[in-house]
């Protein structure tokens, strides 16, 4: 073995703990990597794959009623290449084993199977027979939530008359493969699943015989999708089209693409902070060691080697430790990846998810690690090549003392000799306190970081689903029901309160820029449904105008004052003026909020209503649920505990889960970092320290000397890394500001207190760790000169 490979052995066994502590910190980094970005390549696959090969459709509209001939028509507009005209309702159903009322979709299909736009595939069972009017296909997710099989029966309201479907098959579609309702933001899948049924079945009940009211189409590569939408609205729009949109704004692709970006995000956020910790440990550490063998270094160069040999030596060193770390983190990444990918089937669903991990991932994860090694030790290393071999003989200069800024005041009498050694060393080197100082404040900003998706999440549940959304019961009627419909609904069972609201499709216009979204009539005198500020204060509705979310003003680039161009997309489609008077703060979604009555004087209609928001009493609701599912102008119901349930199971799982991973690798980078930085001092110091025990100091007063720097290090350190930690927040919040929902900036102070905590614990048990390396501390050996 060669005398280097020797030397570098000897190396990384005497700065075992430390070489330990750096490689955990760039396992970490690099699990983060590999685990995010397979996960990101493994669902970007899949989905591209499932729309391939299903055949996804580019372009959506619903409307109220059109004949099928104008089918033909719309295939003539340039640039679309295939049309599939559909029947596409909403009923309410009665699932065996479920009190409440549950929504299915029904979606015509072909008596025969052929190759069609948003095609199915049959995860089990058949495929509908020719005549078989009751025959259905379940999606899965709605199948496996209420445990439905092949053979058994649902109840269903169809055109107001009750009928029984039994299902066949088993399937899924491009369509919904994050199956949910549109008007809603979390998937409930035991309350709204989609059931495919014949095209004359459901023809014929909503005398749609000959006729469709939806439509979707693929487009030719390289299509304008802005014209086309223009065309398409143009010729649907007397047969009541609510305003065509692309693949982008479908709710199930706009989630999933969504989440596909977030993952990227994270998979640069993650590495890029500990692989810079572990490079910014490096150089401490390499730095320190040529330091210490400066002697070491003259002697090879004495021998003859020549600088590149000295470089590539304590190169293998650094890269060593980065390669030991960057193997365990990237099985450990694989390993997490292949849960993650496994965990998103609980939300998405393809006909196969498949786990891709490539070679190239693997090579870019060592590439990535050799790059941080490289740049955290450069400037050791240029030390290290730079160093003439007689000045490499000779010990380091000694820095120049000098009274320090206590003992130039007067104050050194109130510090016992041992702590005004601490404060002597701190002012003398204040390069190495302020290096040890951001390690140990980025490891705390680390964990903050790691805490913050509980309060994000706490914050959005009491906020959106106890502040906003104060009703126990919401229903929606399946047309604009007339003024008197406001008194029935107090004549239900169990009805404590109801407060009707009414939603009009419409596309909101400000200047160049446009919003397919609907406007929300609320009761001004409201109380189940508030609107709120920043600052949680309710937000009264004004008699005229229209109340924004932020969000949409921010999309719209409207503020206070600015009028907004309504172009209803409903009834006699009549585009208003609507002045902004508003802007209100929501978690979740976006919105345009008017005083109900206003928004009736908006449309020139009556005082219709499109729902209600209902208080019930508990004792009643079964009773209520009973009727409710058998009543024909009720299309949907949403029940307030089960959304705050199914988010805490899907965003707040799947962020939890994230951030738990987040904070076990956070714990270890705090230990990593202080334990480095404490033993870093002892090798700095170790001559020192020897010397103290050899005039008289005790091993309790060396280790104070020691450990008591370190503690005033860690603490000084606390504060900043709480700053930085919220900074890091604050880049999350931005990269978490979507349409779909936002996180917002907040951090508790159990947040703070857990990164206190964690931290000081760390520096504890390091102190416990460099207490018990003092008390073996070999005065002779330490003592020794090299001149």
């Amino acid at each position: 073995m060669k005398a280097f490979d020797l030397k570098l052995l000897r190396d990384l066994l005497h700065l075992r703990g430390q070489v330990i502590a750096i490689a955990l910190i760039v396992a970490c980094g690099i699990a983060g990597m590999v685990t995010m970005i397979s996960a990101y390549n493994s669902l970007k696959l899949s989905q591209a794959t499932y729309y391939d090969h299903y055949r996804f459709a580019q372009v959506f509209v619903q409307l109220k009623r059109a004949p099928e001939s104008l089918a033909q028509r719309i295939e003539e507009i340039p640039e679309v290449r295939q049309v599939r005209t559909r029947v596409v309702v909403d009923v309410t159903l009665d699932v065996p084993g479920l009190e409440e009322p549950a929504t299915g979709r029904l979606v015509s299909i072909p008596e025969q199977p052929r190759p069609i736009l948003n095609d199915i595939y049959i995860r089990r069972g058949r495929y509908i027979q020719p005549g078989r009017r009751d025959e259905v296909l379940v999606s899965e997710a709605f199948a496996e939530a209420n445990q439905l099989d092949l053979g058994d029966t649902l109840g269903a309201v169809i055109n107001g008359r009750w009928e029984r479907l039994r299902i066949v098959g088993v399937a899924l579609s491009p369509e919904y493969v994050y199956e949910i309702r549109g008007s809603d933001f979390l998937p409930d899948n035991k309350r709204f699943g989609i059931l495919w049924i014949s095209r004359d079945a459901l023809g014929s009940a909503f005398d749609l015989d000959g006729a469709f009211n939806d439509v979707t189409l693929s487009l030719m590569p390289g299509a304008r999708e802005s014209e086309v939408l223009f065309r398409l609205d143009k010729l649907l729009e007397r047969y009541g089209g609510l305003g065509a949109y692309g693949r982008e704004d479908q709710v199930s692709n706009r989630f999933l693409t969504d989440e596909i970006s977030q993952l990227k995000v994270n998979a640069v956020f993650v590495p890029c902070v500990f692989l810079g910790i572990a490079a910014f440990l490096l150089n401490i550490v390499l730095a320190r060691l040529v330091s210490t063998q400066r002697d070491q270094i003259a002697v090879f160069k004495a021998f003859g080697y020549d600088n590149l040999s000295i470089a590539v030596h304590y190169l293998k060193f650094v890269l060593l430790i980065m390669l030991a770390g960057a193997g365990g983190g990237t099985a450990l990444g694989l390993w997490f990846g292949a849960g993650i990918t496994q965990y998103y089937t609980n939300f998405f669903h393809f006909p196969v998810l498949r786990y891709e991990a490539g070679v190239g991932l693997i090579v870019t994860s060592i590439l990535v690690t050799g790059t941080a090694a490289i740049l955290g030790a450069f400037s050791a290393l240029r030390k290290a090549v730079t160093l003439p071999p007689a000045e490499a003989m000779r010990p380091e200069s000694p820095p120049r003392y000098q009274p320090t800024l206590i003992e130039r005041i007067g104050l050194e009498r109130f510090f016992s000799p041992a702590g005004r050694i601490i404060l002597r060393n701190l002012e003398r080197k204040p390069i190495q306190a302020l290096l040890s100082i951001i390690g140990i404040a980025l490891a705390v900003a680390i964990l903050v970081v790691g805490r913050y998706g509980k309060d994000a999440i706490n914050h959005i549940v009491e906020v959106q689903f106890r502040n906003v959304q104060r009703e126990d019961v919401t229903i929606v009627f399946n047309e604009p029901r007339p003024n008197r419909t406001r008194y029935e609904l107090n004549h239900l069972p169990g009805v404590i309160r109801s407060e009707p609201f009414r939603m009009v499709a419409a596309r909101l216009r400000f200047e160049h820029r446009t919003h397919r979204s609907g406007i929300t009539g609320l009761d001004a005198a409201g109380e189940l449904r508030r609107l709120i500020d920043r600052h949680l204060d309710t937000v009264n509705l004004p008699p005229d105008g229209v109340v924004l979310t932020k969000k949409l003003a921010e999309i719209l680039g409207v503020k206070i004052g600015d009028r907004l161009t309504a172009e209803v997309l409903e009834g006699e489609r009549p585009i208003r003026q609507v002045p902004v008077v508003g802007l209100v703060d929501e978690l979740i979604g976006v919105g345009a909020y008017m005083d109900i009555s206003a928004l009736n004087r908006l449309m020139r209609e009556g005082r219709t209503i499109s729902g209600a928001y209902l208080m019930i009493d508990p004792y009643y609701s079964n009773q209520l649920y009973s009727l409710l599912k058998k009543t024909p102008a009720i299309t949907g119901v949403s029940i307030r505990q089960r959304a705050i349930a199914k988010f805490e199971e899907t965003i707040a799982a799947s962020f939890v889960v994230f951030m738990t991973v987040l904070v076990i690798f956070s714990c270890i980078i705090a230990f990593g970092v202080v334990y480095n930085s404490a033993r870093i001092a002892l090798s700095e110091r170790g001559r020192e320290l020897a010397t103290l025990r050899i005039i008289g100091f005790t091993r309790g007063e060396i280790a104070f000397i020691l450990l008591g720097e370190q503690a005033i290090l860690t603490l000084v350190a606390i504060p900043l890394g709480f700053a930085i930690g919220f900074g890091l927040v604050a880049l999350m919040t931005s990269a978490y500001n979507s349409e779909l929902y936002r996180f917002p900036l907040i951090i508790t102070r159990a947040s703070y207190m857990f990164a206190f905590l964690v931290v000081m614990a760390a520096a504890f048990f390091s102190g416990l760790l460099i207490r018990r390396q003092l008390n073996r501390l070999d005065l002779v050996a330490v003592l020794k000169t090299r001149e």
